[in-house]
């Protein structure tokens, strides 16, 4: 029953896309930069080595 309905803010976007192919290519691009990165090893162990321990209750003070 629901599964027609889009926003306003959807049907923006769908038709801003649609009219703006290049836009399109470029989020895919973007998106690369940012979450489509493969750590080096290294790197992963020295965030793994920065972790701080977490208390056991958030709110207790020290």
């Amino acid at each position: 029953m629901y599964d027609k309905y889009q926003s306003d803010a959807t049907k923006f976007l769908n038709k801003f896309l649609k009219d703006n192919p290049k836009i399109a290519e470029q989020r895919l691009k973007n998106r690369g930069l940012l979450w489509d990165v493969t750590l080096k090893p290294e790197e992963q162990a020295g965030f793994e080595a920065a972790k701080v321990a977490k208390k056991p209750y958030t709110y207790q003070p020290d």
